[in-house]
């Protein structure tokens, strides 16, 4: 394919509607290629995050029985309405069967931050996938693999269901399985077909005909358990009473590799100390002593745990470093005081490193190699249990960005296995 034809025919072939409402990115006719151990690090974290979803619904479940530790159960339930915790606890033992976690390339490999139950991207990577694969690329996933993961979860007559606090998503959707099976969730009323639920748990009780309509026999995923939404595990994970729970759930193996990867993160919750006790790493005595750290000393981020609009995104999430001691203090102060109704964890930076990668400049003239901060969300399958990488997403962030996620100057692209050449293609 001659030069510049590449960027030429991905961009003809972008839907009409675009894939975002309203939103552009940057364009790279070339696939993030992986080497070796990264793409065995892939294959084999979906079966750890699966392990550990199945692992916190289990010690959430237990905490709700006598004689297991019932704080857990009522830290990840502060906040949330009576019908919000009733509708969790009756669900059987299942977790999503669509995973997505966010990975951020470090200097000292990659740092898991989240992990996402309804996720986003999933229309843009499988339209990445055909189209990067069309050029002869060999991407994870293959051709197909993002379409067949949704035909997997919905069939062919199955719909998604799309709040207008995820309104901007509705693009995508429709260009994967149609207009006709995407619907509003604010009028939607549950029928017989299987249901991909695409609005956070938040919004539930602004929709008086899904809370009307719902019942044991409805097909919905992800399964309505706000619990299992909340960054508040990632501190749950690093809790020493809590260890030996979660090595027996995960196996010894498992447990030390989650660790590895998941930021050290604490509960920023009001308590008062022993005289002769600290906060675990902190060293600190009071949350108060916080207030008054170095910048350097500030590189945690605050993070709003779930059941808020501001939890998901970038939204509701502060790093220290990057702002001035009277924000921090405050943001300290304000989420402690929101402890037992909008929940907040502290979780350690963990600084973004770089990664070169070639990308076409804003007026599709001229590609030079630039370097970037990296996030990869790969996208598995769970059924019974298998899981399968059905196809992963790049994000390159310029490199004064901290915080990475979808923006105006980002680079959106497939990953691939193998070396970074170029295929060999016919074209006009």
């Amino acid at each position: 394919m001659k030069e510049g034809n590449c960027i030429e025919e991905l961009t003809r072939n972008l839907p009409s509607q675009g894939l975002f409402q309203g939103k552009q990115w940057r364009w790279s006719d070339r696939p993030l290629v992986l080497g070796e151990e990264d793409l065995r690090f892939l294959e084999g974290l979906g079966r750890r995050l699966h392990s550990f979803l199945k692992a916190a619904d289990k010690l959430y479940r237990g905490s709700t029985e006598e004689g297991s530790p019932a704080w857990i159960s009522n830290w990840l339930d502060q906040g949330k309405p009576a019908e919000i915790v009733r509708l969790g606890r009756d669900q059987k033992a299942v977790t999503p069967r669509i995973i997505r976690p966010d990975l951020i390339r470090t200097d000292q490999g990659w740092a898991l931050t989240e992990i996402d139950s309804v996720p986003g991207g999933i229309g843009l990577t499988a339209w990445l996938q055909e189209q990067y694969a069309g050029l002869g690329y060999s991407v994870l996933g293959g051709m197909n693999g993002m379409r067949n993961m949704v035909h997997e979860v919905l069939g062919n007559s199955g719909e998604v269901v799309i709040s207008q606090e995820a309104g901007d998503y509705r693009p995508e959707w429709q260009w994967l399985v149609g207009m006709s099976r995407v619907k509003s969730a604010e009028d939607y009323r549950f029928g017989g077909e299987p249901v991909y639920r695409f609005f956070e748990m938040f919004d539930w009780m602004k929709l008086e005909g899904i809370r009307s309509t719902w019942g044991n026999k409805v097909r919905m995923d992800a399964p309505p358990k706000a619990y299992l939404e909340e960054k508040l595990w990632w501190a749950l994970l690093w809790m020493k009473p809590l260890e030996q729970l979660w090595r027996k759930e995960l196996g010894e193996g498992f447990f030390r590799e989650l660790r590895a990867l998941v930021p050290r993160a604490w509960p920023l919750r009001p308590v008062e100390l022993p005289p002769e006790a600290v906060l675990p790493e902190l060293e600190i005595r009071s949350w108060s002593e916080l207030e008054n750290v170095s910048q350097k000393g500030r590189d945690m981020v605050i993070k709003v745990s779930g059941f808020s609009p501001k939890a998901w995104g970038s939204r509701g999430v502060l790093l220290g470093s990057d702002h001035p001691k009277e924000r921090w203090v405050g943001e300290l102060r304000e989420g402690l005081a929101a402890w037992d109704r909008e929940p907040r964890i502290l979780q350690k930076f963990s600084h973004p490193g770089k990664v070169t990668h070639p990308v076409w400049n804003k007026d599709l003239r001229v590609m030079e190699e630039e370097n970037w901060r990296l996030r990869l969300c790969p996208y598995y399958l769970v059924t019974a249990d298998r899981v399968e990488l059905k196809g992963v997403l790049a994000t390159l962030c310029p490199t004064d960005k901290k915080l990475i996620h979808g923006m105006q100057d980002a680079v959106l692209v497939p990953v691939a296995a193998g070396r970074d050449e170029r295929p060999k293609r016919e074209g006009p």
